[in-house]
């Protein structure tokens, strides 16, 4: 029997498993899908706006913590330490060292990088992949934007008139598809498993280096390889004499492919037994009175008849309403899927959303979720834990929008870490 059975594969339970299994637990992670990096842009967005001010970006995102939690005292970051949070997204920067797909920050120490988007908006992030760090738009250099025939899902000219609009240096150019793919059609996956291949290379490089001009730097769409990404970045980088880097597209996101990849890679070379496909369908636990109850196990759906997971410990980490962890009803009712932990949710469905979409305070279904203690464990009103063996940590969250806060990943490492941690104490 596993010491800990994490459920779901996003970020913060895989940040949750790694930990656990680096201090020596034997860990299981079940998982109904892959998670949300293969929809996001594979950066670690800490916090890009604070509720209200979508129009200001913010620049230093770890002080600015501070004052929104001052303002929202319930916040998942609440319930961390300044030193707490920053140790943690120091140690994703050094596993992702480890995984040879190194990420990084600002130049300037402690700021948000500020990278164009797939419609050529600036998007304000804390840590980027090597890959995407040459298209921080605090650089000088002008930009070319080079996007390839036929090819769905990124448009060149859309990215650059939109960045020359907000005051930057960029253009378009377009190269033939036969560049990347002999398919009459592929996703961006597909195209950058394809550009492994390294014959691909010599006829990208020449192509590129007939359209840059002096003095610029390349973004490209971030199709450029998935197992061999490093060495092709390097190659173009060195062919062309010119920084090159990657701009996220429409979903599926290779960035996040990658970084989803080599840590499931990197945790079952550390033990941790994951699987994908394995929808929790129902659980045992008992009560007692006047004290927390104890998960038993959970059961997974499977081809056959439903499986039963048993572990000592359990981290729920299945993602809020977008990550499949709630399901709703027409009557309004909001609930967690798998254990029905109260929710902070509105009950009714007039309350969900205000009436302006564009609301700047955003919509109140999604700042509800699970409400958890300083040891990350579900909790009731009275503040006692629901379960002496659950944690939560993740996007599940009660009390924060990491939509419009632009803080999904950071809430998902730094949490996942902190519960991880709460229970092997």
């Amino acid at each position: 029997m596993a010491d800990l059975l994490i459920i779901g594969a996003g970020l913060s339970g895989l940040m949750a498993a790694y930990t656990a299994a680096k201090a020596g637990l034997k860990v299981n992670l079940a998982a109904k899908g892959l998670g949300s990096l293969h929809w996001g842009a594979g950066t670690i967005d800490v916090l890009g706006y604070m509720p209200g001010q979508m129009g200001a970006p913010v620049q230093r995102p770890l002080e600015q913590i501070q004052t929104l939690v001052q303002a929202n005292p319930d916040h998942p970051y609440a319930l961390l330490t300044h030193t707490q949070i920053a140790q943690a997204l120091a140690a994703f920067v050094a596993l992702s060292k480890d995984l040879g797909l190194p990420y990084g920050g600002a130049a300037n120490p402690g700021d948000n990088l500020l990278l164009p988007s797939p419609a050529g908006a600036a998007r304000p992030t804390y840590l980027a992949p090597r890959g995407q760090l040459a298209g921080d738009l605090s650089r000088s250099e002008p930009m070319l934007i080079v996007g390839f025939e036929r090819m769905r899902d990124f448009y060149p000219e859309l990215v650059a008139e939109n960045l020359t609009k907000l005051g930057y240096k960029a253009r378009a150019a377009f190269l033939p598809f036969s560049l990347i793919s002999k398919r009459r059609d592929a996703n961006t996956v597909q195209l950058a498993h394809g550009l492994d291949n390294k014959a691909q290379w010599a006829a990208l490089d020449a192509a590129l280096r007939k359209i840059i001009r002096p003095g610029e730097r390349v973004g490209l769409p971030a199709i450029l390889g998935m197992e061999a990404h490093a060495a092709l970045l390097a190659e173009l980088e060195r062919e062309t004499a010119a920084p090159v880097f990657e701009i996220p597209t429409l979903p599926p996101s290779v960035p996040g492919v990658r970084l989803f990849s080599a840590l499931r890679r990197h945790l079952q070379g550390m033990g941790v037994r994951i699987s994908v496909g394995m929808e929790v369908i129902a659980t045992e636990t008992t009560a007692t009175n006047g004290a927390p109850g104890v998960v038993r196990w959970v059961e997974s759906a499977t081809s056959s008849r439903p499986l039963q997971l048993r572990a000592d410990n359990y981290l729920l980490a299945t993602g809020g309403i977008l990550g499949g962890g709630f399901d709703s009803d027409v009557d309004g009712r909001v609930w967690e899927t798998i254990f029905d932990l109260p929710l902070s949710v509105p009950q009714a469905r007039a309350d969900w959303f205000h009436p302006s979409f564009l609301a700047p305070e955003g919509h109140p279904v999604f700042r509800g979720g699970v409400k958890v203690n300083r040891q990350f464990q579900p909790v009731a009103e009275e503040e006692r834990p629901l379960y002496a063996n659950l944690w939560a940590s993740g996007n599940l969250l009660a009390h924060s929008d990491a939509i419009q806060e632009r803080s999904s990943e950071g809430t998902a490492v730094v949490t996942g870490i902190a519960a991880a941690q709460a229970l092997i104490a």
